[in-house]
């Protein structure tokens, strides 16, 4: 069996989740505490991938981005950089895909800690940043815990916007559910068995660690 598809889906789950989390720390402090008319659209915004088809999603950014597209051309001459059927692309898509399994667990986190803490926190002249970096970031470690797992999970289980934008080339786009989407093609049952039961352990050995990781994380709340 080929380990690149294994291989380049962790990289990419991993790359995702991290860029993701960056991103929604700030993204999700400021949808928690926003009080704007236009709050709700954001939000529908951005979980939008959680009932749009990812075939969709993955042709929209196939027309956006193509070599003959303007945008396309503009990033092909100026930056020489593709965002089709490449890595990067596959990487910036995986974020869009993957998008609300990070904000939404970190919202609602955020929106669960008790307001007077926060205000209490101001008033001691800490700021904003160091109330976000002492007091919310510590309180919410279980909600970043199980941001981080779902995007990775999820990330690791994409078919339909890799398969528009990255296709399958080895090395640079073929993950792991397109190489097994290719063995059943090629009628290897076992090829694809070996791929599939890879990601079945991998995202089950995911969900007991984060159950394992919160409940510890409980433990030592309650017990603090």
């Amino acid at each position: 069996m080929d380990w690149g598809p294994i291989v380049l889906s962790l990289k990419l789950s991993a790359f995702t989740s991290l860029a993701l989390l960056i991103i929604g720390l700030p993204m999700s402090y400021f949808l928690a505490n926003s009080k704007r008319w236009w709050k709700p659209l954001a939000e529908a915004l951005i979980s939008l991938p959680l009932v749009l088809p990812p075939t969709v999603i993955g042709f929209y950014w196939l027309i956006a981005f193509s070599p003959q597209s303007s945008i396309g051309q503009f990033l092909n001459s100026v930056f020489d950089l593709s965002l089709v059927f490449s890595f990067e692309g596959l990487l910036l898509a995986s974020m869009l895909y993957s998008l609300p399994f990070m904000i939404q667990p970190l919202q609602m986190g955020m929106q669960s800690l008790n307001p007077d803490m926060i205000a209490q926190s101001r008033l001691l002249s800490k700021g904003e940043w160091m109330t976000f970096k002492k007091v919310i970031l510590p309180s919410i470690r279980p909600s970043i815990l199980s941001a981080l797992v779902l995007t990775f999970a999820h990330t690791m289980g994409e078919f339909g916007v890799v398969l528009m934008i990255g296709g399958s080339i080895s090395d640079r786009t073929k993950v792991a559910s397109i190489a097994l989407y290719e063995q059943v093609e090629l009628m290897q049952y076992a090829q694809a068995h070996q791929y599939a039961f890879i990601l079945l352990i991998l995202s089950f050995f995911i969900l007991v660690l984060v159950r394992f990781l919160n409940k510890k994380s409980s433990n030592l709340s309650v017990n603090g």
